[in-house]
């Protein structure tokens, strides 16, 4: 899934490592987190299948820069997955594996589990709050203002599982309180 997300990104436009690492954490981040050697790593095996493109450029004073471009195999690509019919609605759910264990432990811990999941989910739509800004500035930097609605729709995708997810919590916590 990473590297149909290097992809995407550089179907927008050529981007550095770097570069590549700084979408991830502003926008990418809220429904997918990647650490920056992932994202190396990724990036030579999409060079490897002739998916993206490399380009040296060199610098006065620093090391050479890498800049990525997509190739018209690397967008094929993009275009094949994106138009493949598993949805990806099967998800791996750490927190339901845990959960399904909790009855292991004192009501009480898991009291304070729920709390923590409920906080969590408080500070993640805290930090979403930028996110329509960053959507806004970053399609016009990049001259892709067509784009900006699917961005929109992922990120309210994101904050209303994120509400959900509080919800339950709080329901959690109300069964296990007995009320």
């Amino acid at each position: 899934m990473l590297k149909h997300g290097i992809l995407g990104l550089l179907n927008y436009q050529e981007m550095t490592g770097y570069e590549i690492m700084g979408v991830f954490r502003d926008s990418l981040n809220y429904f997918w987190d990647a650490q920056t050697s992932q994202i190396y790593r990724e990036l030579q095996k999409l060079e490897q299948k002739d998916f993206v493109r490399k380009t040296v450029v060199p610098q006065s004073g620093k090391p050479d820069k890498n800049v990525y471009s997509i190739t018209e195999t690397g967008r094929a690509e993009l275009l094949r997955w994106l138009g493949d019919e598993d949805l990806g609605l099967r998800v791996k759910t750490p927190i339901l594996m845990k959960v399904f264990f909790l009855g292991e432990r004192s009501a009480e811990e898991n009291i304070r589990y729920f709390e923590s999941v409920k906080d969590q989910c408080e500070q993640f739509l805290k930090s979403m709050e930028p996110v329509p800004q960053y959507i806004d500035t970053y399609g016009d930097m990049i001259g892709q203002q067509d784009k900006k609605a699917y961005w929109r729709m992922t990120a309210e995708y994101g904050r209303r599982i994120t509400m959900m997810q509080m919800e339950w919590a709080r329901d959690c916590i109300r069964i296990l309180e007995g009320k």
